[in-house]
């Protein structure tokens, strides 16, 4: 009978599962490998049972799981797989983490860091994607409180966000670095808050059922043939570079509804100026890299090019 029910002692169990024996005696004290029996003098026993538990123990705590997770599995309050669901769940925070660090190392080896530049570094990268959006919430709450904006036009900043990716690159991390200092900035934020009151302020003179969109259109034409004009080196005083600017400025007057006056071209060059900081430009630029975008070349030369012509 005991032939076919072996007991095994704890120096036994030590040389089949590769445990130490005190190992075995803490997870025996422990009450997750009690003992099967004692012997005459009082050492502990164990059966089969106790060796395929301490062999569960063993692989789980190799895997990382806890011990009252353990005794939890155990006691079959939990089953293996909801065990392992919630490991992958924490290996994919570990593993994420840890590419965090690795590009924020390798960003401070390629810019040299002093300590306290790395220590920022460090602090920043680790937030988590809820603080990050919580940062650039706050940035737009201060930059639009109290005033009456298209929509449409909040409703593009605030939903465009930095969403930096599990295993970033150093340009990642240096691009979310630089944009964390940007939007903290009190300078760059009463800039832009300048352009939302602009921005405000226009709406407020003009019908509020103007579309947006056409509006960000005309905008865009705008800035892109300034920057064409820059680019092919028209003289913005020239014959060429006033029949450009008057074709420009008629798409807005066209939204605004009034003529091409001296005063409307004044307007418009505050607009341009306001608006064509190269800050704000950076903004976007960093999102871009940050979310694995194509990050477009400045227009800062573009808008120079339209003042210099609005003057003219």
């Amino acid at each position: 009978m005991e032939g076919e029910h072996p007991l095994y002692g704890i120096g036994d169990l030590a040389r089949r599962t590769g445990l130490s024996v005190k190992t075995i005696r803490y997870y025996s004290d422990a009450g997750l490998v009690p003992p099967t029996d004692r012997s005459p003098v009082g050492y502990r026993l164990y059966d089969l049972d106790a060796l395929a538990r301490l062999d569960l123990v063993r692989t789980l705590r190799d895997l990382g799981v806890d011990l009252a997770t353990i005794r939890r599995v155990l006691d079959r309050e939990l089953g293996i797989a909801e065990v392992a669901t919630m490991h992958v769940e924490a290996l994919d925070a570990q593993i994420a983490t840890l590419r965090l660090r690795r590009a924020v190392l390798r960003a401070v080896a390629k810019r040299g860091s002093d300590p306290k530049e790395m220590s920022l570094m460090h602090k920043l990268a680790r937030l988590s994607d809820a603080e990050r959006r919580q940062m650039l919430t706050d940035f737009h709450d201060e930059v639009f409180a109290d005033l009456d904006v298209n929509p449409e036009f909040a409703a593009k900043l605030r939903t465009t966000m930095p969403e930096l990716p599990d295993d970033p690159t150093p340009t990642q991390v240096e691009a979310w670095i630089e944009l964390a200092e940007l939007v903290g900035d009190p300078d760059f934020r009463t800039r832009t808050r300048r352009m939302a009151e602009l921005h405000a302020a226009d709406r407020e003179s003009q019908d509020h059922a103007r579309s947006y969109e056409g509006w960000e259109q005309a905008g865009m034409e705008f800035s892109e043939r300034g920057v064409a004009a820059a680019d092919a080196g028209v003289d913005p005083t020239s014959a060429e570079g006033r029949a450009i600017i008057d074709e420009l400025v008629g798409l807005f007057v066209a939204g605004h509804g009034g003529p091409d006056t001296p005063e409307f071209r004044t307007w418009l060059i505050e607009q341009v100026e306001v608006g064509s900081d190269a800050r704000v430009e950076r903004y976007w630029q960093l999102i871009g890299t940050i979310n694995g975008w194509p990050v477009w070349p400045s227009r800062m030369h573009g808008f120079a090019w339209l003042v210099a012509a609005l003057r003219a």
